[in-house]
């Protein structure tokens, strides 16, 4: 009887591949986390990832597109580890990718990630404040990762696993037009 080799899910492998990278500079969690924000950014804007992943645009043309993006935003690595992805055929992969790169790392050091979403960046001590809301909250060690996600018009919104804490202006008032029905 043949053996039969488990299937590896891409997104995994790429998540992986890309944890190593990281892994291997100097500050790896920062890496990641700009590894994260990169893709994650990329990866949510649906007509850069139909560009992306137009097998009649050329790869170089790609590239072109990706450095002109990160190019001045974010290091070498980044840049290559988001063109490796693209050039491998996965552009319409980077939002899980990215997930799954941040839930690995966030794995290794027995914490769990809670995304967030904000109208705007924030600084290291309201990611602190926050991480700590988060982590009393959902009763676990946690590893923000935040998105700079302009239709959060204000306010935050955490994603813990399947658990969102919405803080958002947006949901506050759909609260209140539900009360005021």
């Amino acid at each position: 009887m043949d053996s039969v080799e488990p299937k590896v899910n891409p997104v995994d492998g790429y998540a992986a591949a890309l944890l190593d990278i990281a892994s291997s500079e100097a500050d790896a969690s920062a890496a990641v986390d700009e590894m994260y924000r990169a893709l994650s950014g990329l990866g949510g804007n649906a007509e850069l990832t139909d560009v992306l992943s137009d097998p009649r645009i050329p790869g170089d043309r790609k590239q072109s597109v990706i450095d002109d993006i990160l190019g001045s935003r974010a290091t070498k690595v980044t840049v290559a580890s988001v063109n490796f992805v693209v050039a491998a055929g996965h552009a319409t992969s980077m939002t899980a990718i990215a997930a799954k790169l941040a839930e690995m790392a966030a794995d290794a050091e027995g914490e769990v990630v809670a995304e967030v979403r904000t109208a705007l960046p924030l600084d290291d001590e309201q990611v602190e404040r926050l991480a700590a809301a988060i982590a009393q909250a959902t009763g676990k060690k946690i590893q923000v990762k935040v998105v700079v996600d302009p239709a959060v018009i204000g306010g935050v919104v955490a994603k813990v696993g399947d658990t969102v804490l919405d803080g958002s202006v947006q949901h506050r008032f759909t609260e209140l037009r539900e009360q005021w029905g």
